[in-house]
């Protein structure tokens, strides 16, 4: 059955479906733990792409790792009849990679035919090629993408295994993540061209497999985050209803009328537009008091702002999330055991945008990784590695870090820079009272792939300007205040920290762009260096 949660996707010539029993073929002996295996019960008609890595700590086929199938559609995505070489081919042969000194597991590259392209690599664990029972199929090259290594699954001295994934990657990317692996022996980094490909979905148009309204209800009743604050956040999220209706005024460079208040579904906010020529800008209410209220935000009145979009291929549902806070604290700096130091006004600016994304498996409709934004980057994690709700074990708990309302999958201390040195800006997460439950708490106000009817998209989503003003000031005078009650060797380190790694927005009081005007809208998520 084709769609959501149907089990199959339509690619044109080829069709997927996703492995639902493998057998391990080893398991590595060191204390990294990690296991390779192949697939079992194959259904008639289908074919393996490779064989599957993962590491022990996390549970098998949580990622999409797929069979393909022949079908009977020989056009290409502009409707024109394929007059090319079948879709599948048999690999012409296997070049044996690498082979523990003890002769337990072999690791092997499947050798393409003329025309097509191999998608991953194969495990066996005696010295002889693959015979049948390990056969993999090659795609003929016009129906697959350029891949690159995600990362490492294992390594042994000179020999390591990745995870591939597509290189371009986005909602108008056709590139598929396969679940395969590649290998080989000596160094790689994430830009060398692979001899081994990934999937194409040559029907991308179409979103076959995408989850309608009701779908997307039921997903985020089933796995909609809860969000603790710190006990002593002072800056809450609000609806942007709130901060509309309680004062929040709209600015315009020039103009001799002055600050005006925004309507409640921000539907007199100018539309699109350039946000960097700073014509336009949101700012608190004037009145002192007003503006102090405004800024502490109203938990009460927030809501989780959805935008759901097709990933890799459309065989996933990126499900975005986005909270919106009034006011970002100023940052705080953490020196060693001993030093915990207020930055002043870095690191603060009004109307603060931070989000986390649910990946659900269209095949399966399971959600398979969640992303947490950390600033100017983020990471992904695999379900495994989540604490859930007491009572639940499908929604995750999310922690928002006090003050930068930064996302993390735990409580603690996180420290954003220098580790080795203990330098850095504090992150800190704590369970408290203050919770937000986006599976009840939630307003879904985009999916552009519902044509020719998208969801109605909220007129303040269309405002690309700065939700909050500009403010500089001498970020060098408000460090030398901060960091005078140190001694003068670490405080040359600190400097050296600013200096190389301070990230750039805390170099003036800037308000961000809403969630439209940024990369992760239409792109990939943005992962740590």
């Amino acid at each position: 059955m084709e769609g959501f949660g149907g089990g199959k996707i339509l690619f044109g010539e080829i069709e997927v479906v996703q492995v639902s029993v493998m057998e391990k073929v080893w398991s590595s002996p060191d204390n990294k733990g990690v296991t390779f295996y192949k697939p079992l019960q194959i259904p008639e008609g289908f074919f393996v792409l490779g064989h599957y890595g993962c590491p022990n700590a996390q549970r098998p086929l949580k990622s999409p790792f797929f069979l393909v199938s022949i079908t009977q559609d020989r056009s290409n995505m502009k409707g024109e009849i394929i007059l090319a070489g079948p879709p599948l081919e048999e690999p012409s042969d296997y070049n044996l990679v690498w082979s523990s000194n003890e002769g337990q597991v072999y690791f092997w590259v499947p050798q393409a035919p003329e025309g097509y392209k191999a998608l991953g690599c194969v495990v066996t664990n005696t010295p002889a090629k693959p015979t049948s029972k390990e056969l993999v199929m090659c795609v003929r090259s016009d129906l697959t993408d350029t891949c690159q290594t995600e990362g490492a699954i294992w390594s042994n001295k000179s020999f390591t295994a990745w995870n591939i994934r597509p290189k371009v990657r986005g909602t108008k990317a056709a590139g598929v993540y396969v679940g395969t692996f590649y290998c080989q022996t000596g160094g790689l980094t994430p830009n060398d061209p692979l001899p081994i490909a990934c999937l194409k979905n040559c029907n991308l148009d179409k979103f076959t497999a995408m989850p309608n309204v009701d779908q997307i209800n039921e997903l985020l009743y089933k796995y909609g985050p809860t969000v603790f604050f710190h006990p002593y956040e002072k800056y809450m999220p609000s609806s942007v209803d709130w901060f509309f209706q309680n004062g929040a005024l709209l600015y315009s460079k020039g103009s001799a009328v002055g600050a005006q208040p925004i309507e409640a579904n921000g539907s007199n906010l100018p539309q699109g537009g350039d946000p960097d020529d700073g014509s336009y800008w949101l700012d608190l209410p004037k009145d002192g008091a007003a503006a102090t209220r405004v800024k502490q935000g109203d938990l009460q009145s927030a809501e989780a702002y959805v935008h759901i979009k097709p990933m890799l291929g459309g065989t996933c549902s990126d499900i975005e999330m986005w909270l919106f806070y009034p006011f970002n604290g100023p940052r705080s700096l953490k020196v060693q055991l001993f030093h915990n130091i207020s930055l002043g006004r870095i690191g603060q600016h009004g109307g603060d945008w931070e989000h986390f994304t649910l990946r659900i498996n269209n095949l399966t409709g399971k959600l398979w990784r969640v992303y947490l934004s950390q600033h100017s980057s983020g990471q992904w994690l695999d379900t495994s590695e989540l604490e859930y709700s007491e009572g639940s074990s499908d929604r995750a708990v999310i922690y928002s870090s006090k003050d930068g309302h930064a996302s993390y999958p735990e409580e603690g201390d996180f420290l954003q820079g220098n580790t080795k040195l203990q330098i850095g800006l504090r992150n800190d997460t704590k369970r408290s009272k203050y919770v937000l439950d986006t599976s009840m708490q939630f307003q879904i106000i985009s999916a552009d792939y519902m044509q020719p009817q998208p969801l109605q998209e909220p007129p303040w989503l269309q405002y690309m300007r700065n939700w909050g003003p500009t403010v500089v000031y001498d970020t060098r005078a408000e460090l030398d205040r901060a960091l005078k009650i140190l001694p003068s060797k670490l405080r040359h380190s600190v400097e050296d920290f600013f200096n190389k790694d301070i990230p750039e927005e805390l170099s003036s009081e800037k308000g961000p762009t809403g969630p439209k005007a940024k990369e992760s809208w239409e792109g990939d998520e943005k992962e740590k260096a």
